[in-house]
Protein backbone atom coordinates (compact mmCIF):
# COMPACT_ATOMS: atom_id res chain seq x y z
CA UNK A 1 0.00 0.00 0.00
CA UNK A 2 2.69 2.47 0.66
CA UNK A 3 4.46 2.22 -2.42
CA UNK A 4 1.35 2.41 -4.74
CA UNK A 5 0.91 6.16 -2.71
CA UNK A 6 4.68 6.70 -4.06
CA UNK A 7 4.17 5.77 -7.42
CA UNK A 8 0.88 8.00 -8.18
CA UNK A 9 2.61 11.28 -6.74
CA UNK A 10 5.83 10.87 -8.69
CA UNK A 11 4.06 12.12 -12.07
CA UNK A 12 3.58 15.86 -11.04
CA UNK A 13 6.77 16.54 -10.66
CA UNK A 14 7.94 17.28 -13.94
CA UNK A 15 4.67 19.36 -14.88
CA UNK A 16 5.52 21.16 -12.06
CA UNK A 17 9.12 22.45 -12.90
CA UNK A 18 7.60 23.17 -16.69
CA UNK A 19 4.95 25.27 -14.91
CA UNK A 20 7.90 27.33 -13.32
CA UNK A 21 9.81 27.79 -15.95
CA UNK A 22 7.36 29.02 -18.28
CA UNK A 23 5.88 31.52 -15.13
CA UNK A 24 9.99 32.56 -14.87
CA UNK A 25 9.95 33.08 -18.58
CA UNK A 26 7.25 35.35 -18.56
CA UNK A 27 8.16 37.63 -15.62
CA UNK A 28 12.14 37.63 -17.30
CA UNK A 29 9.95 39.35 -20.36
CA UNK A 30 7.66 41.44 -18.43
CA UNK A 31 11.02 42.72 -16.39
CA UNK A 32 12.89 43.60 -19.35
CA UNK A 33 10.19 45.66 -20.70
CA UNK A 34 9.75 47.22 -17.71
CA UNK A 35 13.11 48.72 -17.58
CA UNK A 36 13.02 49.45 -21.48
CA UNK A 37 10.20 51.46 -20.57
CA UNK A 38 11.86 53.12 -17.42
CA UNK A 39 14.85 53.47 -19.67
CA UNK A 40 13.18 55.04 -22.45
CA UNK A 41 11.30 57.61 -19.59
CA UNK A 42 15.23 58.46 -18.12
CA UNK A 43 15.97 59.41 -21.49
CA UNK A 44 12.93 62.02 -21.87
CA UNK A 45 13.69 63.56 -18.22
CA UNK A 46 16.97 63.91 -19.68
CA UNK A 47 16.19 65.69 -22.70
CA UNK A 48 13.48 67.75 -20.73
CA UNK A 49 16.38 68.80 -18.01
CA UNK A 50 18.41 69.93 -21.36
CA UNK A 51 16.07 72.10 -22.37
CA UNK A 52 15.22 73.71 -19.66
CA UNK A 53 19.01 74.59 -19.21
CA UNK A 54 18.73 75.76 -22.19
CA UNK A 55 16.00 78.04 -21.63
CA UNK A 56 17.13 79.13 -18.26
CA UNK A 57 19.57 81.78 -20.11
CA UNK A 58 17.02 83.16 -22.36
CA UNK A 59 15.05 84.10 -19.44
CA UNK A 60 18.10 85.63 -17.45
CA UNK A 61 18.94 87.32 -20.53
CA UNK A 62 15.17 88.63 -21.02
CA UNK A 63 14.74 89.42 -17.09
CA UNK A 64 17.92 91.64 -17.15
CA UNK A 65 16.74 93.56 -20.81
CA UNK A 66 13.65 94.39 -18.98
CA UNK A 67 14.87 95.41 -15.81
CA UNK A 68 15.37 98.65 -17.03
CA UNK A 69 12.21 99.45 -17.61
CA UNK A 70 11.36 99.13 -14.01
CA UNK A 71 13.82 101.51 -13.14
CA UNK A 72 12.32 103.78 -15.59
CA UNK A 73 8.96 103.12 -14.00
CA UNK A 74 10.49 104.08 -10.63
CA UNK A 75 11.90 107.25 -12.45
CA UNK A 76 8.38 108.29 -13.47
CA UNK A 77 6.98 107.74 -9.58
CA UNK A 78 7.90 112.02 -9.39
CA UNK A 79 4.94 112.98 -11.27
CA UNK A 80 2.71 111.19 -9.25
CA UNK A 81 4.10 113.02 -6.44
CA UNK A 82 3.84 116.45 -8.46
CA UNK A 83 0.21 115.83 -9.43
CA UNK A 84 -0.66 114.99 -5.56
CA UNK A 85 0.81 118.22 -4.40
CA UNK A 86 -1.08 120.75 -7.57
CA UNK A 87 -4.26 118.72 -6.22
CA UNK A 88 -4.86 120.79 -3.45
CA UNK A 89 -5.25 124.55 -6.16
CA UNK A 90 -8.33 122.74 -7.40
CA UNK A 91 -10.89 123.58 -4.87
CA UNK A 92 -13.76 121.21 -4.53
CA UNK A 93 -17.05 121.77 -5.75
CA UNK A 94 -19.33 123.39 -2.91
CA UNK A 95 -22.68 121.16 -2.86
CA UNK A 96 -25.54 122.71 -3.38
CA UNK A 97 -28.07 123.02 -0.21
CA UNK A 98 -31.49 122.80 -0.74
CA UNK A 99 -33.26 125.33 1.79
CA UNK A 100 -36.91 124.89 2.79
CA UNK A 101 -38.89 128.05 2.70
CA UNK A 102 -39.70 127.35 6.62
CA UNK A 103 -36.13 127.53 7.33
CA UNK A 104 -35.99 130.18 5.33
CA UNK A 105 -37.88 132.12 6.95
CA UNK A 106 -35.88 131.55 10.35
CA UNK A 107 -32.78 131.89 9.20
CA UNK A 108 -34.03 135.75 7.60
CA UNK A 109 -35.98 136.29 10.79
CA UNK A 110 -32.31 135.32 13.29
CA UNK A 111 -30.45 138.03 10.78
CA UNK A 112 -32.66 140.54 11.60
CA UNK A 113 -32.67 139.54 15.25
CA UNK A 114 -28.70 139.58 15.31
CA UNK A 115 -29.02 143.05 13.12
CA UNK A 116 -31.07 145.02 15.64
CA UNK A 117 -28.89 144.21 18.22
CA UNK A 118 -25.73 145.42 16.42
CA UNK A 119 -27.22 148.62 15.53
CA UNK A 120 -30.19 149.53 18.05
CA UNK A 121 -29.73 153.26 16.66
CA UNK A 122 -30.80 152.45 13.23
CA UNK A 123 -32.44 154.85 11.28
CA UNK A 124 -33.16 156.95 7.96
CA UNK A 125 -30.00 158.64 7.24
CA UNK A 126 -31.56 161.46 5.81
CA UNK A 127 -31.89 164.54 7.96
CA UNK A 128 -35.03 166.25 8.11
CA UNK A 129 -37.83 167.60 10.21
CA UNK A 130 -41.30 166.66 8.61
CA UNK A 131 -42.70 164.94 5.58
CA UNK A 132 -41.99 167.66 3.04
CA UNK A 133 -38.39 167.88 4.08
CA UNK A 134 -38.16 164.10 3.87
CA UNK A 135 -39.77 163.65 -0.21
CA UNK A 136 -37.35 166.11 -1.10
CA UNK A 137 -34.48 164.60 0.62
CA UNK A 138 -35.53 161.20 -0.43
CA UNK A 139 -35.90 162.09 -4.32
CA UNK A 140 -32.46 163.88 -4.17
CA UNK A 141 -30.90 160.94 -3.13
CA UNK A 142 -31.05 159.09 -6.41
CA UNK A 143 -27.60 159.05 -8.07
CA UNK A 144 -25.83 160.25 -4.98
CA UNK A 145 -25.03 159.89 -1.21
CA UNK A 146 -27.35 160.65 1.90
CA UNK A 147 -23.96 162.58 2.97
CA UNK A 148 -24.06 164.81 -0.30
CA UNK A 149 -27.84 165.59 -0.20
CA UNK A 150 -27.96 166.47 3.98
CA UNK A 151 -24.91 168.70 3.09
CA UNK A 152 -26.75 169.87 0.40
CA UNK A 153 -30.86 170.20 1.61
CA UNK A 154 -30.17 173.21 4.54
CA UNK A 155 -29.53 175.54 2.21
CA UNK A 156 -32.67 174.53 0.08
CA UNK A 157 -35.03 174.25 3.05
CA UNK A 158 -33.29 177.72 4.32
CA UNK A 159 -34.89 179.40 1.21
CA UNK A 160 -37.75 177.43 0.33
CA UNK A 161 -39.39 176.14 3.51
CA UNK A 162 -42.72 175.12 2.19
CA UNK A 163 -44.30 173.64 -0.54
CA UNK A 164 -45.72 176.96 -1.68
CA UNK A 165 -41.88 178.19 -1.54
CA UNK A 166 -40.64 175.91 -3.83
CA UNK A 167 -43.42 175.62 -6.43
CA UNK A 168 -42.91 179.68 -6.84
CA UNK A 169 -39.19 179.04 -6.80
CA UNK A 170 -37.18 179.85 -9.59
CA UNK A 171 -35.28 176.74 -11.26
CA UNK A 172 -32.16 178.32 -12.09
CA UNK A 173 -32.07 179.46 -8.76
CA UNK A 174 -33.08 175.85 -7.38
CA UNK A 175 -30.68 174.13 -9.91
CA UNK A 176 -27.35 176.23 -8.35
CA UNK A 177 -28.33 175.02 -5.05
CA UNK A 178 -29.07 171.05 -6.11
CA UNK A 179 -25.71 171.50 -8.59
CA UNK A 180 -23.53 169.39 -5.77
CA UNK A 181 -26.34 166.34 -6.00
CA UNK A 182 -25.95 165.94 -9.48
CA UNK A 183 -28.06 165.37 -12.16
CA UNK A 184 -29.07 169.01 -10.72
CA UNK A 185 -31.57 169.77 -13.90
CA UNK A 186 -33.76 166.52 -13.57
CA UNK A 187 -34.10 166.89 -9.79
CA UNK A 188 -34.76 170.48 -10.18
CA UNK A 189 -37.21 170.20 -12.16
CA UNK A 190 -39.01 166.92 -9.97
CA UNK A 191 -38.41 168.90 -6.39
CA UNK A 192 -40.43 171.84 -8.34
CA UNK A 193 -43.22 169.71 -9.98
CA UNK A 194 -43.59 167.76 -7.11
CA UNK A 195 -44.16 170.69 -4.79
CA UNK A 196 -46.49 172.32 -6.88
CA UNK A 197 -48.65 168.69 -7.50
CA UNK A 198 -48.61 169.32 -3.73
CA UNK A 199 -49.92 172.37 -3.94
CA UNK A 200 -52.53 171.80 -6.26
CA UNK A 201 -53.70 168.55 -5.68
CA UNK A 202 -53.34 167.93 -1.90
CA UNK A 203 -53.65 171.50 -0.24
CA UNK A 204 -49.39 171.56 0.59
CA UNK A 205 -49.53 168.52 2.76
CA UNK A 206 -47.84 165.37 1.64
CA UNK A 207 -50.62 162.52 1.57
CA UNK A 208 -50.30 159.34 3.87
CA UNK A 209 -51.22 156.87 0.98
CA UNK A 210 -48.89 154.64 -1.28
CA UNK A 211 -51.25 155.16 -4.00
CA UNK A 212 -51.25 159.05 -3.69
CA UNK A 213 -47.34 159.08 -3.19
CA UNK A 214 -46.74 157.73 -6.40
CA UNK A 215 -48.86 160.07 -8.57
CA UNK A 216 -46.09 162.87 -7.05
CA UNK A 217 -43.29 163.60 -9.52
CA UNK A 218 -40.07 161.63 -8.81
CA UNK A 219 -41.63 159.89 -6.42
CA UNK A 220 -41.51 155.62 -7.11
CA UNK A 221 -41.96 152.96 -4.65
CA UNK A 222 -38.89 153.03 -2.75
CA UNK A 223 -39.54 156.81 -1.97
CA UNK A 224 -42.86 156.03 -0.65
CA UNK A 225 -41.94 153.63 1.89
CA UNK A 226 -39.27 155.99 2.56
CA UNK A 227 -41.79 158.32 3.46
CA UNK A 228 -44.48 155.84 4.61
CA UNK A 229 -42.27 154.14 7.44
CA UNK A 230 -40.55 157.35 8.63
CA UNK A 231 -42.74 160.15 8.32
CA UNK A 232 -46.06 158.68 9.21
CA UNK A 233 -45.46 155.16 10.64
CA UNK A 234 -46.48 152.75 8.28
CA UNK A 235 -44.39 149.61 7.00
CA UNK A 236 -42.69 149.66 4.32
CA UNK A 237 -39.95 147.80 2.63
CA UNK A 238 -37.10 150.46 0.96
CA UNK A 239 -35.51 148.63 -1.57
CA UNK A 240 -31.95 150.54 -2.26
CA UNK A 241 -28.74 149.26 -4.06
CA UNK A 242 -27.21 147.97 -0.50
CA UNK A 243 -30.79 146.13 0.50
CA UNK A 244 -31.40 144.31 -2.70
CA UNK A 245 -27.28 143.60 -2.83
CA UNK A 246 -27.18 141.98 0.55
CA UNK A 247 -31.12 139.70 0.23
CA UNK A 248 -29.27 138.43 -2.55
CA UNK A 249 -25.97 138.23 -0.58
CA UNK A 250 -27.94 136.00 1.77
CA UNK A 251 -29.62 133.66 -0.13
CA UNK A 252 -33.49 135.51 0.71
CA UNK A 253 -34.31 135.89 -3.16
CA UNK A 254 -32.19 135.90 -6.08
CA UNK A 255 -34.80 138.73 -8.01
CA UNK A 256 -33.33 141.88 -8.88
CA UNK A 257 -36.47 143.91 -9.87
CA UNK A 258 -36.99 146.44 -6.85
CA UNK A 259 -40.97 145.28 -6.93
CA UNK A 260 -40.11 141.87 -6.81
CA UNK A 261 -37.46 141.86 -4.08
CA UNK A 262 -39.52 144.01 -2.14
CA UNK A 263 -43.02 141.26 -2.27
CA UNK A 264 -40.08 137.94 -1.92
CA UNK A 265 -38.61 139.52 1.61
CA UNK A 266 -42.01 140.98 2.48
CA UNK A 267 -43.30 137.48 2.65
CA UNK A 268 -40.39 136.45 5.06
CA UNK A 269 -41.26 139.22 7.69
CA UNK A 270 -44.16 140.47 9.87
CA UNK A 271 -45.56 143.55 7.77
CA UNK A 272 -45.08 145.74 11.57
CA UNK A 273 -41.09 144.74 11.04
CA UNK A 274 -40.41 145.96 7.39
CA UNK A 275 -39.34 149.53 8.15
CA UNK A 276 -36.81 148.58 10.84
CA UNK A 277 -35.67 145.53 8.64
CA UNK A 278 -34.66 148.12 6.16
CA UNK A 279 -32.75 150.13 8.18
CA UNK A 280 -31.74 147.13 9.61
CA UNK A 281 -30.07 145.52 6.59
CA UNK A 282 -29.00 149.15 5.21
CA UNK A 283 -27.12 150.21 7.86
CA UNK A 284 -25.23 146.21 7.68
CA UNK A 285 -24.64 147.09 4.05
CA UNK A 286 -23.05 150.68 4.92
CA UNK A 287 -20.97 149.67 7.67
CA UNK A 288 -19.45 145.76 6.94
CA UNK A 289 -21.37 144.06 4.49
CA UNK A 290 -19.43 146.46 1.42
CA UNK A 291 -20.28 145.62 -2.10
CA UNK A 292 -16.73 145.02 -3.48
CA UNK A 293 -15.01 144.27 -0.15
CA UNK A 294 -17.07 142.58 2.60
CA UNK A 295 -15.58 142.75 6.13
CA UNK A 296 -16.57 138.84 6.87
CA UNK A 297 -13.94 138.63 9.88
CA UNK A 298 -16.04 141.52 11.48
CA UNK A 299 -19.17 140.49 11.04
CA UNK A 300 -21.84 139.48 13.76
CA UNK A 301 -24.04 137.25 11.43
CA UNK A 302 -21.28 135.25 9.56
CA UNK A 303 -22.37 131.89 10.91
CA UNK A 304 -25.67 132.73 9.22
CA UNK A 305 -24.51 133.82 5.94
CA UNK A 306 -24.39 131.38 3.09
CA UNK A 307 -21.98 134.01 1.26
CA UNK A 308 -19.12 133.95 4.45
CA UNK A 309 -15.95 134.18 2.66
CA UNK A 310 -16.59 136.54 -0.02
CA UNK A 311 -14.32 139.31 1.69
CA UNK A 312 -11.99 139.48 3.97
CA UNK A 313 -11.87 136.93 6.84
CA UNK A 314 -8.97 137.93 9.27
CA UNK A 315 -10.48 139.86 12.24
CA UNK A 316 -8.09 142.22 12.08
CA UNK A 317 -7.82 142.81 8.85
CA UNK A 318 -11.79 142.62 8.29
CA UNK A 319 -11.74 145.74 11.31
CA UNK A 320 -9.99 147.89 9.14
CA UNK A 321 -12.77 148.06 6.27
CA UNK A 322 -15.78 148.97 8.47
CA UNK A 323 -17.36 152.21 8.09
CA UNK A 324 -18.98 155.02 10.01
CA UNK A 325 -19.22 154.47 13.67
CA UNK A 326 -18.23 151.28 13.77
CA UNK A 327 -14.82 152.12 12.35
CA UNK A 328 -14.95 155.75 14.25
CA UNK A 329 -15.62 157.68 10.93
CA UNK A 330 -18.54 160.29 10.61
CA UNK A 331 -21.47 159.29 9.76
CA UNK A 332 -23.97 160.69 6.95
CA UNK A 333 -26.80 162.61 9.15
CA UNK A 334 -25.28 166.46 10.46
CA UNK A 335 -28.27 166.34 12.80
CA UNK A 336 -28.36 162.09 13.60
CA UNK A 337 -30.86 160.78 16.44
CA UNK A 338 -29.49 160.96 20.40
CA UNK A 339 -29.15 157.34 20.51
CA UNK A 340 -26.70 157.21 17.30
CA UNK A 341 -24.33 159.77 19.36
CA UNK A 342 -24.87 157.74 22.44
CA UNK A 343 -23.84 155.04 20.36
CA UNK A 344 -20.40 156.55 19.68
CA UNK A 345 -21.81 157.91 16.47
CA UNK A 346 -20.20 161.14 15.01
CA UNK A 347 -22.35 163.83 12.61
CA UNK A 348 -20.69 164.59 9.47
CA UNK A 349 -19.66 167.78 8.40
CA UNK A 350 -21.26 170.45 6.53
CA UNK A 351 -20.50 171.45 3.09
CA UNK A 352 -17.64 172.28 2.47
CA UNK A 353 -16.40 171.55 5.66
CA UNK A 354 -13.49 169.25 4.35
Amino acid sequence: MKRAKATKSTPVKPVAKKAAKKAAQKATATTGKTTGVAKKATGTIKKAAAASKKAAPAKTAAAKKAAPAKTVGKKAAPAKTVAKKAAPTQAAPKKAVVESHAALVRRARRINRELAEVYPYAHPELDFENPFQLVIATVLSAQTTDLRVNQTTPGLFAKYPTPEDLAAANPEEVEEILRPTGFFRAKTKSVIGLSKALVEDFGGEVPGRLEDLVKLPGVGRKTAFVVLGNAFGRPGITVDTHFGRLVRRWQWTDETDPDKVEAAVGALFPKSEWTMLSHHVIFHGRRICHARKPACGACPIAPLCPAYGEGETDPEKARKLLKYEKGGFPGQRLNPPQSYLDAGGIPAPPLGAG
